[in-house]
C-alpha cells in the first residue's frame, strides 16, 4: 500500500468546492429577492388600512359584497377580459395574413404585405386613438348608410379597444405565422401533393399544426405583451387596472401605494399566465413526442 494513499485528493476537494460555488452562484437567488418582496406587499395588505383599501379599489371590489358571494374584481375583469378577446381577434386576423403573406397570389401577398408593414410601424397608443376616434366614427357613418341606427355613443370603450389592439398585434402575429409556415420542409408539401391533398387541406392538416407547435412560445409571449399593453386603454376612459389607479392616486394624491399595487397586480398576472403559457409548451411538447 502507497504511503500517500490516505492522503486526500487536493485536487479532487478543489473541484467539489469549485462545482460548489459554480451551483451557488446559479441559484435563482433573484426569486426568493422576487418572492420575499411579494410577501411583504401582501403583509402590507392584510395589515396596512391604505395599502388594503388601495388594493380593492384598484382591483374594482367592494369586500363587503364578498360575503354575500359577489365577488366582482371589476378592473381585473375588464383588464383580463380586454386582453383576451383582443387576443383572439388578432391570432385569427394574423392567421390569415400570414397565410397571404406565404401565398404565391402576387395580389394577397401584397396585400397583407403592406397592412404589416403599415400597422407595425405604428404606436400603439397612436393606433389606439386613430381606432377609437377615427376609425369608430366612420364605421358608424358606413353602418347607417346601411340603414342600421347606430351612434358613436353606442360604441363603448372596451370594444374600441379590443378592436384596436387586435388590429395593431394582428400584424405582429402575422410574421409569427409565417415564420411558422415557412420554416416546415418542403418536402412535407410535396408529400402532400403528392397523396393528392389539395392547399388547404395540406394547411389543416400537415402544416399548420406543426407550425403552431414551433411558433407557441412566441405566441405566448406576444399574449403576455398584450397583457400589459392593455393598460393603454385607460386613456379611452375604460375603467381597466390602470383606469382605476388613476382615479384613486388623483382623488387621495397616495402615488406610491396605488402604482405599487398596480405594478405588483400587474406583475401576479404575468407571472401566473407565463406559467400556463409554459405549462401549455410542456403539454404540447409530450403530445408530439407521443
Amino acid at each position: 500500500m502507497s504511503a500517500n494513499s490516505n492522503i486526500p485528493d487536493a485536487s479532487g476537494g478543489r473541484s467539489r468546492l469549485v462545482g460548489s460555488v459554480d451551483q451557488m452562484s446559479k441559484w435563482p437567488w433573484w426569486l426568493l429577492i422576487a418572492v420575499a418582496l411579494g410577501l411583504y406587499i401582501v403583509y402590507l395588505i392584510v395589515t396596512n388600512e391604505q395599502m388594503r383599501n388601495t388594493f380593492w379599489f384598484i382591483s374594482g371590489q367592494q369586500p363587503e359584497l364578498i360575503s354575500s358571494g359577489r365577488i366582482l374584481f371589476k378592473g381585473l375583469a375588464i383588464t383580463l377580459t380586454v386582453a383576451v378577446s383582443a387576443y383572439v381577434f388578432a391570432l385569427f386576423m394574423g392567421l390569415i395574413l400570414g397565410l397571404m403573406r406565404t401565398s404565391s397570389n402576387p395580389v394577397l401577398y401584397n396585400i397583407a404585405s403592406f397592412y404589416v408593414e403599415i400597422v407595425r410601424g405604428i404606436p400603439m397608443l397612436v393606433l389606439l386613438l386613430y381606432v377609437a376616434f377615427a376609425l369608430t366614427p366612420l364605421a358608424v357613418q358606413f353602418i347607417n348608410i346601411l340603414g342600421i341606427p347606430l351612434t358613436t355613443r353606442m360604441v363603448p370603450g372596451e370594444m374600441r379597444a379590443i378592436f384596436a389592439l387586435g388590429l395593431g398585434y394582428a400584424a405582429f402575429e402575422a410574421e409569427v405565422f409565417r415564420a411558422g409556415i415557412q420554416s416546415i420542409e418542403v418536402g412535407q408539401y410535396e408529400a402532400a401533393r403528392a397523396l393528392g391533398m389539395g392547399y388547404f387541406a395540406t394547411m389543416r392538416h400537415i402544416v399548420l399544426p406543426q407550425a403552431f407547435r414551433r411558433v407557441l412560445p412566441a405566441l405566448g409571449n406576444d399574449f403576455i405583451a398584450m397583457v400589459k399593453d392593455s393598460s393603454l386603454v385607460a386613456i379611452l376612459g375604460v375603467q381597466d387596472l390602470t383606469q382605476l389607479t388613476r382615479l384613486y392616486y388623483s382623488g387621495n394624491f397616495l402615488y406610491m401605494q396605488s402604482l405599487t399595487m398596480l405594478a405588483f397586480v400587474y406583475l401576479i398576472m404575468v407571472v401566473l399566465l407565463t406559467r400556463l403559457v409554459r405549462w401549455m409548451e410542456g403539454r404540447l411538447q409530450r403530445a408530439y413526442q407521443r
